[in-house]
Parts: C-alpha cells; structure tokens; sequence
C-alpha cells in the first residue's frame, strides 16, 4: 500500500471519499501500540474507507520543563510504519498549519475532570489535549476516531468533549499494548536507561498485583453467595484447599462488592519496593478511580473502574493503568 504524505487541510479535503473516514492521532515516534490502532482503524474502515493517521507534536500540551524539544520526530519512519499497518494517509501538518497566527486565543477548557491525576501533575495539559484534538477533528473531518486506553484520562476527556460540545464523530477505544514483560509501550521507553526500565517494570507490575487481588476478592465473593449458610460456606471453600478464605468467608460474604482497598494496597505494597530500587522509582499517584469523572471510587463501588499509576524513573515519567469490574452486591 502507498501511504500518502499531506501537510495541509486543503489537501486531506480535496481527496474523494468512499466509505468512512478512520483517524488516529498521533504525536509521531510510532511504535506497534500505534500500528494497533492503525489496524484497528483499517478493520473497521473497511476496504473502502480511508485511514488518517495524523502527526503532530502539540506544542500546547507540553507545560514548563517538560520535553517538547527532546520529543523525538521521526516521520520517515512513521510513515513506513503507519503504511505497513493499514494507513492510507499520514496528515503531518505544520505548527502553522494547525495554529495559524500563532497560539490560539480561543482555547477548550478540561473543567474540573481536567485538574484531576495528570492535570494537577500537569497543569494546562488537557486543556491543549482537547484543544488540538478538537482542532484535529475539524481539520480531518472523520467518522471515527480511535484512541488508545493506556492514556485513559484523556481517552475519558476525548470522549466527554464529544457528547458534550455535540461534535459528530464516534471514539473507539484500543486496549493497551504491552511488551512482552508487561511494560506498556510508549514514545518515552526509548529515554530508559538498561537499569531505568527495569525499575519501569514496577509500574505494571503494580497494576498486575492490584488486578490479581481484585479477581481473587470477586472470585471468593461469587463462590461464598453459592452457598446459603455461613457454615456450608465455609466448608465448601475450605473443601477447595482455600483455608483462609474459609475462615474468612462469612466477613468477605458480608463485605460490600469490591474492597478498593485491598487493591490499592496490593498494588501500592510493589510500588513501595521500587522505589527502593536503583534507580528508584518515583511515584507520583496510585490512584483507583471512576471512569466517568476520575475521582476515587468508594468502598461500595459498582460497575467499572481504572486502576492508574503515574511515576518517574530518572528524568522520564511515565503512566499505566488497568480496567476493573467491580461486581454487584448478592
């Protein structure tokens, strides 16, 4: 497949359409959790569709003494890359291009979900998220536009600015794409050091802990509602081989759904031992939240959650998260 190269809206606009339109954005240094999305876009494009991927390093969202000049751009081989995933198009317009007349006075506010996690880390940053993918929508007029859930508050922000301010296009999320050691991939691996990732790693391995201690609760909580009696319970989960669940049965059966606690403890207990490490791991939050306003869920919580964790290790911060269910009380 040739992958065409446009710099301008005047260009993308001009190109005859068929089927639907399918957009991903980027910022460059594409890596195969990009090329996942690309595929994800071409499938649901189809044959006769069209995919954009877009690149564009945002100027906006980067906030004092953070790396928008070591950010690295690397278009030939995005290009090469976005084309062997399904691309028809690589839109990589100019700072001039998307802003002309320089900063846009007119910005998107994130509003109070924006100030949240990454936003108090990062103050401004969704708010030059939103607005250069508001830009970007309007620029490439799609169908549908697919993001990945590794950046899960901007995925939930993306998609709140959508319903909210009425812009006709439907968001698809891709789940996160990791390597082979659980590391999600990101741009920002290439800045680690040998020894820097291998402090890295406590960052999934985190979420990994927290999401085991979670499938455990839930499964415990669905074997004690099998049985009506506190006794019978008991038996039935030591008969398993699950002694200490059997001495807990009757306290986990009572428990309201989920343990949020437990999960954040599980998960918390590994981030600790990182920062022990050399290099350390820095933490910045841990944080086990609601989806839909990414505030802190409460012990009662039902329905889906996200388990995120943002931290440093050297100079490079990075963030990860994992989505939970938390079941219904019996």
């Amino acid at each position: 497949m040739t992958t065409t190269v446009l710099r301008t809206a005047d260009e993308l606009h001009a190109r005859a359409r068929a089927g639907r339109r399918a957009v991903v954005m980027t910022m460059g240094a594409l890596h195969d959790g990009h090329a996942t999305l690309v595929r994800t876009a071409r499938e649901i494009a189809g044959p006769q569709g069209e995919v954009v991927v877009t690149v564009f390093v945002n100027p906006l969202q980067f906030g004092e003494g953070e790396d928008l000049d070591r950010y690295p751009r690397t278009l030939e081989a995005d290009v090469k890359l976005a084309g062997l995933a399904g691309a028809d198009v690589v839109f990589a317009p100019s700072v001039d291009e998307v802003y002309p007349g320089g900063e846009p006075q007119v910005r998107i506010s994130a509003g109070p979900m924006g100030e949240r996690l990454e936003g108090a880390s990062r103050p401004g940053h969704f708010d030059g998220v939103l607005t250069v993918v508001a830009k970007l929508l309007h620029l490439t007029r799609p169908d549908v536009a697919f993001f990945g859930q590794k950046d899960a508050q901007q995925l939930a922000m993306i998609r709140r600015m959508v319903r909210d301010l009425n812009f006709g296009v439907e968001i698809v999320a891709v789940p996160t794409v990791r390597e082979d050691d659980g590391l999600a991939l990101s741009s920002r691996n290439r800045y680690l050091s040998p020894r820097e990732r291998r402090t890295a790693l406590a960052l999934s391995a985190a979420l990994f802990a927290g999401a085991d201690r979670h499938a455990a609760q839930e499964a415990l909580r669905a074997r004690a509602r099998e049985v009506p009696a506190t006794r019978a319970r008991a038996e039935a989960l030591s008969a398993i081989g699950e002694s200490r669940a059997a001495a807990d049965a009757h306290a986990v059966a009572k428990a309201r759904p989920g343990g949020p606690a437990a999960v954040r403890a599980a998960a918390r207990l590994v981030l600790d031992e990182a920062a022990r490490l050399d290099p350390p791991l820095a933490l910045d939050y841990l944080a086990l939240i609601d989806p839909s306003d990414f505030t802190e869920i409460e012990h009662d919580f039902t329905g889906e959650a996200v388990l995120a964790v943002a931290a440093r290790v050297g100079a490079t911060r990075l963030i990860d998260n994992l989505p939970l269910t938390f079941g219904a009380a019996s």
